[in-house]
C-alpha cells in the first residue's frame, strides 16, 4: 500500500479566527494562501478552511457521546498521550473554547483514552483522542490489540 494523507475541506465563519485556532493554538503549519481559504498541515493531514459562513454546521443537529455531548459533525486527530497532554495544556493556556474538557473514556479497556473536544471559534467541533498506542483506536475486543 502506498503512503497516503487524509484531506478534509470544511466551512468556517472567520478566517482570522481559523488562523488563530489552527495556526496558533494547535500549531498547525499554514500552507497555501488563496482568497477565501486557508490550507493547514493538520497533524500530517491536509485540511482546508473555506470562508463560507452560510455553510457552517456548528453545533446544530444531534449530539453524540452520552454525557460528553460532542456534535455529531466533528473531526479530529488520534494522538499519543504525550501529544494529547501538550495540546490540552496549550489549549488551556491560550484560551481555547472547550466543548468537552479532557477526560478518560472507556476505562480499563484496550481502547482507554483521553478525550477532549474544542470549538475552533468558526463553528466547528474538533475532537482529540490520546492513547498509549494509537493503533488501539481500531480495537474491537481486548485481545485484538495483541493480534495487531
Amino acid at each position: 500500500m502506498s503512503a497516503t494523507i487524509f484531506h478534509f475541506s470544511f466551512a468556517v465563519s472567520d478566517l482570522d479566527q481559523a488562523r488563530k485556532f489552527y495556526g496558533e493554538i494547535l500549531q498547525c503549519p499554514e500552507g497555501r494562501k488563496l482568497k477565501g481559504r486557508v490550507d493547514y498541515n493538520f497533524f500530517g493531514h491536509h485540511i482546508v478552511a473555506h470562508l463560507a459562513p452560510d455553510d457552517v454546521v456548528g453545533d446544530k443537529g444531534r449530539k453524540i457521546g452520552g454525557a460528553l455531548l460532542t456534535p455529531l459533525r466533528h473531526f479530529g486527530v488520534v494522538m499519543t498521550l504525550e501529544d494529547f497532554q501538550k495540546t490540552a495544556a496549550r489549549a488551556e493556556q491560550l484560551g481555547a473554547t472547550w466543548i468537552n474538557k479532557p477526560s478518560i473514556t472507556q476505562p480499563g479497556t484496550v481502547r482507554e483514552q483521553m478525550l477532549m473536544t474544542l470549538s475552533d471559534g468558526c463553528g466547528n467541533a474538533i475532537e482529540f483522542k490520546g492513547l498509549t498506542d494509537i493503533a488501539n483506536v481500531y480495537a474491537v475486543k481486548e485481545n485484538e490489540a495483541a493480534m495487531a
